[in-house]
């Protein structure tokens, strides 16, 4: 098993992150590796809550994920299973993998940091690494034009 960690500085304080993380209008916001939309976002945050969330990239594949909150410290830390799902059907052979968000005051908004842990393989670790990277910049781009 393998992980990877991204970190990215967000010009926004950390509730209003955490919000962005766990909140459907959020996460339509930014979820994705691509500029392609989110058509379904559904949060329970609470621990033993889950999370499902579908989105389209440009070139007309449509992905979809869910998994449960192990941890939610608002707004500091986020702690949830993942696991990619087809048509509300578990992948097979997709086993259940681990993200942790830290997010931290900083003087220019939050600091956020991202581990998703557990990854089968290191294609894995690389296409996930991909996908999140273009995510999290989103996210970035979202709050640098609020």
């Amino acid at each position: 098993m393998t992980s990877m960690t991204l970190v990215r500085q967000i010009a926004a304080r950390p509730a209003l992150v955490f919000d962005a993380m766990t909140t459907p209008e959020g996460i339509a916001s930014w979820w994705g590796p691509d500029e392609g939309p989110v058509l379904l976002a559904e949060t329970d945050v609470r621990v033993g809550g889950s999370f499902r969330v579908r989105f389209r990239m440009l070139d007309g594949t449509e992905h979809e994920s869910e998994g449960r909150y192990l941890e939610v410290i608002r707004p500091e830390r986020i702690v949830m299973s993942w696991r990619w799902t087809e048509n509300g059907e578990t992948d097979e052979g997709d086993e259940e993998s681990r993200i942790e968000i830290g997010l931290r005051p900083i003087d220019s908004g939050t600091e956020l940091t991202f581990t998703h842990a557990r990854l089968q393989s290191e294609a894995s670790r690389a296409s996930h690494q991909d996908g999140w990277r273009g995510s999290l910049d989103k996210l970035v781009r979202h709050f640098a034009q609020g």
